[in-house]
C-alpha cells in the first residue's frame, strides 16, 4: 500500500553528507552515494534491529544506534550501478505517529521544517490506508497532524 502512495506522492528525503534517508509508515530508506566502480565485495553492511554499520572500501560511512527499532532479518541492502547503495529497513512500530526525527540517535537529524514535512506525509499515508477509496497523494494537511494526526476511530460510520 505505501509503495503505491509513495509513487504518487513522492518522498521527503533528509540530506546527509553521504546521500539521504527517508521514511514511510513501514520502512526507512537509505541511499548512499559511493565511488563509481564500487563492487559488492567492497561493501560491508551490518543491519541489526537497533544498530547499523556501513563500510565502503574499508572506510566507515556510518555506524551507530538507530533512532527506532527495526526488524533485523527483513533489512536489505543493494548496490546499484556500482555507485549507489540502497538500504531498506522495516520498522517494528508501523504507526503514523512513529516518525523518526533522525536516522541514528543524535546523527543525521531532520531539521524542524523537514521533520514537520515527514510527519505530514506519514499522517496522509495513514489517512490513505484508512480510506482506500480516496487519493491523498496530492493532499495538503494543516492543524493537528503531530503524532499521526487526529484519531477518528471513535466516530460512528
Amino acid at each position: 500500500m505505501s509503495v503505491h502512495f509513495e509513487e504518487r506522492s513522492g518522498v521527503i528525503p533528509c540530506k546527509t553528507p553521504w546521500g539521504n534517508w527517508s521514511q514511510t509508515m513501514e520502512e526507512i530508506f537509505i541511499e548512499v552515494n559511493v565511488p563509481h566502480g564500487t563492487s559488492g565485495k567492497e561493501v560491508k553492511c551490518n543491519l541489526g534491529s537497533k544498530q547499523i554499520e556501513l563500510h565502503v572500501k574499508g572506510q566507515q560511512v556510518f555506524k551507530g544506534k538507530l533512532f527506532g527499532i527495526t526488524v533485523a532479518d527483513e533489512g536489505t541492502w543493494t548496490l546499484e550501478d556500482k555507485c549507489l547503495i540502497r538500504i531498506v529497513l522495516m520498522k517494528t512500530n508501523r504507526e503514523a505517529g512513529n516518525c523518526w526525527s533522525s536516522l541514528l540517535e543524535g546523527e543525521y537529524c531532520a531539521d524542524a521544517w523537514l521533520q514537520d514535512q515527514m510527519q505530514k506525509k506519514l499522517t496522509l499515508e495513514r489517512f490513505q490506508r484508512e480510506n482506500p477509496g480516496f487519493d491523498f497523494s496530492g493532499a495538503e494537511i494543516s492543524g493537528n497532524f503531530a503524532g499521526g494526526g487526529p484519531d477518528f476511530s471513535s466516530l460512528q460510520k
